[in-house]
């Protein structure tokens, strides 16, 4: 068995120019995030969380950083599957992972279960998802962006050479 922990922080893209707000694989009413990406940053935490239990390095090292990587444009749930893909080639399955997102927005308990279902159904294990706030500190609590934690674990599945 082997544990990661992954993390990832957003800005709420300028009102002037806005996008689409994904978090959690799930599309949410207001207004996205700056990223390269959709900036799902549960799904981008989860994915640093499973390269680094697994090996893999993290989401840079998969997908790549700017305008011009692999992911830019991306959908999370399509970089979180690639990534599961990679998790499997190299002799791993997950069996549990948590994701605690950080931020004022959205309300997460109205979608909550909505939201680990669909992410344990992708990832093929339970996926639990918690959220916080920082009572008014620092960027999340200013209400600037967002932010997640997730940690995972995996087993391996295969023989190491």
């Amino acid at each position: 068995m082997r544990n990661g922990l992954g993390f990832d922080a957003h800005r709420f893209a300028d009102a002037r120019n806005p996008r689409p707000f994904f978090l959690a694989c799930l599309e949410w009413e207001g207004n996205g995030v700056e990223g390269d990406s959709d900036g799902d940053v549960a799904v981008h935490a989860l994915i640093d969380a499973l390269s680094s239990a697994t090996g893999l390095g993290d989401i840079g090292t998969l997908f790549g950083v700017g305008a011009d990587s692999r992911g830019a444009g991306m959908r999370g749930e399509a970089m979180l599957r690639e990534t599961l893909r990679l998790v499997h080639a190299h002799g791993f399955e997950p069996v549990s992972m948590s994701i605690s997102i950080i931020g004022n927005q959205p309300k997460i308990g109205c979608r909550r279960d909505e939201a680990q279902q669909r992410m344990s159904q992708i990832c093929g294990c339970p996926v639990g998802i918690t959220a916080t706030t920082t009572d008014g500190m620092g960027f999340t609590g200013r209400g600037e962006g967002l932010a997640a934690i997730a940690s995972v674990l995996v087993r391996k599945t295969v023989a190491s050479a």
